[in-house]
Parts: C-alpha cells; sequence; structure tokens
C-alpha cells in the first residue's frame, strides 16, 4: 500500500490539489501568517536568444481548465481577483485585468509565481504553488491566458 510517507516529497506535494490549496491558504490567514509582502517584482531581464515559444491547442485548453479549477476560485473566473475565496484573503488575489500590474511583471516572473507560488518572488504565501504542473507549455499557456485578460 502506497501511503503518503512513503511517496517522495514531490508527489506528496503534488498529490494536494485545487481544494486542498484553498484550504491551506485558508488557514493560514486564519492563524495570521499570510501577509502581505507588496514588493516590486524582481527585475530580470528577458532572454534575447530564446525565441518566443508557441502555444499549442491542447496546451492552451489544458492551462483553461487548470485556471477555472484551481485559479478562479480566488482571482474569480475573469482573473479580476474576486473570487468566492477572494474576501478571506490578505493581500486579496491579484485582478489580472490591471494594466499597471500587467507592465510591472515579466513573463517569468509570472511563470514563476505559477509554478512555485507567491512566497517564490517575494510576494504573499497565500498564493499557492502548482508544483505538479511539469509542462512547460502548460505554465507558458497560463501566463498567457493572465496576460491576455488585460486586453479584456
Amino acid at each position: 500500500m502506497i501511503t503518503k510517507a512513503s511517496l517522495p516529497r514531490s508527489a506528496a506535494t503534488a498529490r494536494l490539489g485545487g481544494l486542498a490549496a484553498l484550504a491551506l491558504v485558508s488557514a493560514l490567514v486564519a492563524c495570521g501568517k499570510a501577509k502581505s509582502e507588496d514588493q516590486p517584482a524582481p527585475a530580470s531581464a528577458p532572454s534575447a536568444a530564446a525565441p518566443p515559444a508557441t502555444v499549442t491547442p491542447d496546451a492552451t485548453a489544458k492551462a483553461q481548465e487548470i485556471f477555472a479549477l484551481r485559479c478562479s476560485p480566488c482571482h474569480g473566473a475573469e482573473g479580476r481577483g474576486d473570487g468566492a475565496a477572494s474576501k478571506a484573503l490578505v493581500p486579496p488575489p491579484r485582478n489580472f485585468h490591471d494594466p499597471e500590474w500587467q507592465k510591472s511583471v515579466t513573463d517569468d516572473h509570472i511563470e514563476k509565481i505559477i509554478k512555485y507560488g507567491g512566497a517564490a518572488v517575494g510576494k504573499s504565501p497565500a498564493m499557492p504553488g502548482n508544483p505538479d504542473l511539469n509542462d512547460p507549455a502548460v505554465i507558458r499557456a497560463l501566463r498567457v491566458h493572465i496576460r491576455g485578460l488585460a486586453a479584456k
């Protein structure tokens, strides 16, 4: 029988689904451990040598599914930071429609938050990571989706 203790740490962490991550965020907020760390985004120059990667229809479909299941409870279905769980979060979830925020962050910054969570970039640990997302194309498609919300 496979138990959580017998799984490698990354596999056990990956088993935390969207609801479990949401419960963890709620617990952090309730304990007062999730706090705003509104620091500027780290400066990172985009790589001039790497051509822009394409986003496949399969990756786009998977990204939309992931956004609906994992991101929208906090960020809202349209990414306005008004999801059902948003009222309990301090700081509130990011509004992806904010053009100033969109200009202030790099693509790498957004992808790092998606994969590793807010704490990985000096932001709120209430934003959970997605360590189970191992397909760079899906992470890229999520970033493209988030960037596209600014135009809506």
